[in-house]
Order: structure tokens, then C-alpha cells, then sequence
């Protein structure tokens, strides 16, 4: 397939554009700034021809590219999100392209001598698979924002390419550009209506080739420590400090299991991520994950029989244990509808790489959506090294992922 690309030049202006969300913000999005990537998309697929496409009041992107033939096909969605992530500066990104990698180590160049940030073929193995290829990071002081503006401007160049294009026959087109993914928020002020699409994908995968089907399950759980606190001078006998129980708690964790850093493949955790309050009363959050729903609800009995035999030994403290649902597999929804994947393995194929179909340590977008009517999996984007300094992708990689999305869209027609 013959592109006139223009996914580099587009994502080169993205990441220089803020959009980091924040997870202490209540509003919609989380942050203003996003909305300014927002107004510069909408303003290219207007220039492009999309003459729906608009911006709301959250700060999602809706556009459309209608139908040009006759027949009745499934309306798709391909969909990315803005912003990027908090665990990691995202402003004054200063983009930089080593051309043509020649497989040795990368020195990014605003580092110092204490902190150098260096990209290893050891460390990123995938970096052996580009030799020859064009890698873009960040000059070592910030993220790039490959997570996930590779996605969104793959997005970009497949639109303008279908639209230039009008001999590609395919069905209506639904484009989603959502903030607040990397702070769990992604979908929540989605109009699905508005949407009206059928089926989707989230272009928010990281290596070449791959399509993710299946993610964890997921819930967050809140745990609320009740101490007892007297003056210090006084304290014998009587302080029972929510401090100390929360650490003790913390401590008791298993370590050789049941934690991110020790645990791979198809292994669920138990993730403590905030730990803040007083010797009167402690909050403890935590994340839980597991690809199955009774591994979930495993793990959450685990810690809440762990937290009550710690407490039994405070008998003037008390406890609550609080469990919010935040996503689910999404390989219970695409199961029911094998052709959504098929099709996709089928694009890759048809862009010249080779198909693989894998899990993912993690939720997208596409998790909610396929729980909200919309089975979505996950195609790759080429982002590797996202949330830090040493976040790349190559531009070859985010050129075949704009031919798998035309080729997507083709296939949707083709077989409908």
C-alpha cells in the first residue's frame, strides 16, 4: 500500500503540545490544557474534510467519515487518547528523530553525568528490531507522549489518506479522541449515542504487530484505619497509632508474590499506590488486578482478611474496606464477536508484518467501551518506554500502523 505519509510531521507537533492529566482534579477533563491538542485536531479534519467533527465541553473529539458504498457494513470506531501521563513531565517536550539506528546506545542529550538517560538495545529489546529504522524520543528531560499521541496521529494520517483517497471503498468511519485515559477517566463522559458506532478499536498498543484482546480485571480498594490518639507525653497503654497499623499492614504483604514487582504473564496483584493520614485515622489505596473476576474478588477477600487479623491485635481500632470496580477483561465481550479481532489480524497481515495476538498487564479505553456496547480491542501504536524519559517509538512502526488502520477499514467493506 502506497501512503504519502504525513503520521511523523503530525505527531512531531502533538507531543510539543502539554496535555498531562491530574489525577487530584474533579473537573472534566482534568486539566484545561488538553483541550488545546483538542482545537488543533479539530482544525486538521476540518482542513481535511470532516465537516462534523467538533470538540465538546469534556473535551472529547468527535468526527465522522461517511460511507462511500452501497453496501450496509458496521459502523467502526477507531479511538486514542490526549493526554498524557502524570508520572511524568509532559511540558516543553523537545522532540528529537535519530535517523536511520544503527543498534548502539542512545544518550539522550539533556541529561548530566549523575543522570544520564540512555536507551540500551538490553534494556528495550525491541530496539534491535530498528536498525535501520528513524527512533523519536524526548531530549531526556521529559516523556515524549508516544502513549498516546503515535495513536492519535496514526488516526490523523489514516483519515487523511481515506478521505484523498476516495477509490478505497469503506463503511462509516466514527473517530473518538478522549482526555483523562491515564488517570482511569477516559470514558466517563463518552456520548455513546452521539458516537453510534458498532464496533472499535483503541490504536494504544505498543509493539509492532501486536493485537491485544484481553486485559486485566480491575478494581481500587480503599482501606480507612480508625487509631486511637492521646498526647505522646501520656501515651502508655492507651495510643494505638493508625501510623504504625497502616505500616504494619503495609509490611505484611506478601513479597514474593502478589505485587507488581513480582509477578508476570497471566499473575494478578495486590498494589499499594497512596498511603496518608494521622496517628487518629489512616487512608490506604490500593489497585487490584487479575485477568479473571474470581481472581479479583480472590485477591480483594486476601486483603481484607489480611487487614483483620492486624487489627485483632488493636482492640480499640477498627477498620473499613471500601472496593470500587474500575474495568474489566475485555476478552469476556470480544469473545461473542470473533470477527472484530479477525479482521484486525487480518489488516496487520495485509500490512506485511506478522499478526500476534497477546494480553495486556493493564486496561485501555477499550476495556470500558467493550462493557459499554462497544467491543474494542487494542491495536498497536509502536509506544514503548511510556510514563518516563526514555519513552520512543519509530517512525516506521507508526506508518505500518496507519496501513493497518486503512487496511482495517477495506476489510470491513470487503467482507460485510
Amino acid at each position: 500500500m502506497k501512503i504519502n505519509h504525513t503520521v511523523t510531521e503530525r505527531f512531531l507537533r502533538y507531543v510539543q503540545i502539554d496535555t498531562q492529566s491530574d489525577p487530584e482534579s474533579t473537573s472534566c477533563p482534568s486539566t484545561e490544557k488538553q483541550k488545546n491538542l483538542g482545537r488543533v485536531l479539530v482544525e486538521e479534519f476540518l482542513e481535511i474534510g470532516i465537516k462534523d467533527a467538533h470538540l465538546d465541553e469534556h473535551g472529547y473529539i468527535y468526527a465522522t467519515i461517511l460511507s462511500n458504498t452501497t453496501k450496509k457494513i458496521p459502523t467502526i470506531c477507531f479511538c486514542s487518547h490526549m493526554d498524557t501521563s502524570p508520572d511524568c513531565s509532559g511540558k516543553d517536550v523537545k522532540p528529537i528523530v535519530h535517523k536511520n539506528y544503527n543498534g548502539k546506545n542512545i544518550v539522550l542529550p539533556k541529561t548530566t553525568d549523575k543522570q544520564k538517560v540512555i536507551l540500551s538495545p538490553k534494556d528495550h529489546p525491541d530496539l534491535l528490531n530498528q536498525i535501520g529504522n528513524d527512533i523519536i524520543t524526548a531530549d531526556g528531560t521529559t516523556l515524549l507522549g508516544a502513549d498516546n499521541k503515535a495513536g492519535v496521529a496514526e488516526i490523523m494520517d489514516a483519515v487523511h489518506h481515506l478521505v484523498s483517497h476516495p477509490e478505497i471503498k469503506h463503511g462509516t468511519i466514527k473517530i473518538l479522541f478522549t482526555p483523562d485515559e491515564e488517570i482511569g477517566r477516559g470514558v466517563d463522559k463518552v456520548d455513546m449515542k452521539k458516537l453510534g458506532a458498532d464496533f472499535g478499536y483503541t490504536i494504544d498498543g505498543e509493539t509492532l504487530g501486536h493485537i491485544e484482546d484481553e486485559t486485566f480485571s480491575a478494581d481500587a480498594v480503599t482501606i480507612t484505619i480508625n487509631g486511637l490518639s492521646t498526647h505522646p507525653g501520656f501515651a502508655k497503654g492507651k495510643m494505638q497509632s493508625a501510623i504504625k497499623i497502616a505500616s504494619e499492614l503495609i509490611d505484611a504483604l506478601p513479597k514474593k508474590k502478589l505485587s507488581p514487582e513480582t509477578t508476570e504473564k497471566m499473575e494478578g496483584f495486590i498494589h499499594p499506590t497512596s498511603i496518608s493520614g494521622s496517628i487518629e485515622k489512616m487512608v490506604l489505596k490500593f489497585i487490584i488486578r487479575d485477568f479473571s473476576e474470581s481472581g479479583l474478588k480472590k485477591h480483594e477477600s486476601f486483603l481484607k482478611n489480611h487487614t483483620k487479623n492486624i487489627l485483632k491485635k488493636y482492640k480499640k481500632c477498627s477498620f473499613e474496606f471500601q472496593v470500587q470496580q474500575q474495568y474489566r477483561n475485555m476478552k469476556n465481550v470480544l469473545k461473542k464477536h470473533p470477527q472484530v479481532v479477525d479482521y484486525a489480524l487480518e489488516a496487520i497481515k495485509r500490512s506485511g508484518i506478522k499478526p500476534l495476538r497477546s494480553s495486556i498487564r493493564g486496561g485501555t479505553d477499550g476495556s470500558r467501551l467493550s462493557y459499554m456496547g462497544l467491543p474494542c480491542p487494542n491495536i498497536f501504536a509502536g509506544e514503548h518506554a511510556f510514563h518516563s524519559k526514555q519513552e520512543w517509538v519509530s517512525v516506521q512502526d507508526m506508518q505500518k500502523a496507519v496501513e493497518a488502520i486503512v487496511n482495517l477499514c477495506m476489510i470491513w467493506e470487503e467482507k460485510s
